[in-house]
């Protein structure tokens, strides 16, 4: 029986779907924060997501969800074993939704050494943690706000890494952690603390839907769900198949797209005006940028990416002065865009004219750096 509301089936909330959509082709944004009251559907479409993505291949014993066909990111686990000539069959998973509980200690999530097993054997036993099973999946934590800051900074390292590294008196273990990181907060419970909250990559604020008819949306959905889940879901399944095909499609475009030296000009410009303290939102945007062209099968980003990157990267990174509206900033975020491309398109063309630019971007394209 299906237990998982399906994705396509949410009422509204296009910014929170859309966040979601983007750190699925490109897990490399580097997460997204919700934040919005209770009875918002943040939960409901994290789990959605999640059951929304395809199979992937796995080394069938590894507890770390290795990728067969990525040597580079092989756990020591997986090391070992091939250094031995051990037998590692593959099979194929659903990707994991792993839910961490606000009470996980530094321990639960990033696993543990067992030093005496070292000390006496020589063997290096490591048990793993949450980040292990979150690998290659999405790792969900609601009420991230109350979860421990230590704890959170340690997810959003290895968000950003890639890996989980563990070392206990000059034994270490690694193993790759990748995943989609969202977490979801009610700002009534409290804040993150600005240090934390920059290095989400994306935020997005959701509140509850006024609009009546949208709203009836909302109940004749959920109560048929709840009515019978197989059912509805079949009547979804169409829609689901087809936003599962596009993100796959997407994945695989990814690596093609391309952005030029205007994009990056437009893109610092727009973070200056913005007053935007450090880099880590223009990197943000950009990411984010090449994962909406891709979407929406593009081999070149363009302002309409720009717009909606920034729009997901900036809510968390707006300077806010007293009494003043933020959502007033965004009404005017397109039409300083639009200025923003033209003074790309004659800076560009002065750097060329005077021979400051280089070759590379003579041609005005280039590959993202993976």
């Amino acid at each position: 029986m299906r237990s998982i509301f399906p994705f396509t089936a949410i009422v509204g909330q296009d910014r929170m779907r859309m966040a979601l959509i983007l750190n699925a082709i490109s897990p490399q944004i580097g997460g997204v924060l919700i934040r919005g009251e209770r009875g918002t559907a943040k939960s409901t479409a994290a789990r959605a997501m999640a059951a929304l993505l395809p199979e992937i291949n796995v080394f069938t014993d590894s507890p770390f969800n290795d990728d067969p066909d990525a040597p580079q990111t092989w756990s020591d686990w997986v090391k070992e074993r091939k250094e031995h000539s051990e037998g590692l069959d593959v099979s194929k998973r659903r990707i994991r939704f792993v839910d961490l509980p606000i009470s996980a200690t530094e321990d639960r999530v990033v696993g543990t050494l067992d030093i005496e097993q070292a000390i006496k054997k020589g063997e290096k036993h490591f048990e793993p943690g949450v980040l292990a099973a979150a690998n290659r999946g999405l790792l969900y934590v609601d009420e991230v706000n109350l979860l421990d800051d230590h704890v959170v900074d340690l997810l959003l390292d290895s968000a950003a890494m890639g890996v989980n590294v563990v070392e206990r008196e000059g034994i270490s273990f690694s193993h790759p952690a990748r995943f989609i990181f969202v977490g979801t907060m009610n700002p009534e419970e409290g804040d993150l603390r600005p240090q934390l909250l920059d290095r989400f990559a994306l935020c997005v604020d959701i509140q509850s839907i006024a609009e009546p008819h949208a709203r009836m949306q909302i109940l004749d959905r959920t109560l048929n769900f709840e009515q019978d889940a197989d059912k509805f879901y079949e009547k979804w399944q169409p829609k689901e198949g087809e936003l599962a095909n596009q993100i796959t499609r997407a994945r695989e475009l990814l690596p093609e797209v391309v952005y030029t030296k205007r994009d990056l000009y437009t893109i610092a410009e727009l973070m200056a005006e913005m007053k935007v303290d450090g880099h880590r939102g223009d990197i943000v945007i950009l990411k984010t940028a090449l994962a909406h062209a891709a979407f929406n099968n593009r081999k070149k980003i363009t302002q309409e990416d720009i717009l909606i990157a920034a729009e997901l990267a900036l809510p968390h990174r707006l300077k806010r002065q007293p009494f003043q509206d933020v959502s007033m900033q965004f009404e005017e975020l397109a039409d300083r865009l639009q200025q923003v491309r033209q003074e790309a398109t004659e800076q560009t063309e002065q750097m060329l004219d005077s021979g400051e630019m280089s070759d590379s971007f003579k041609e005005k394209k280039t590959m993202v750096r993976k």
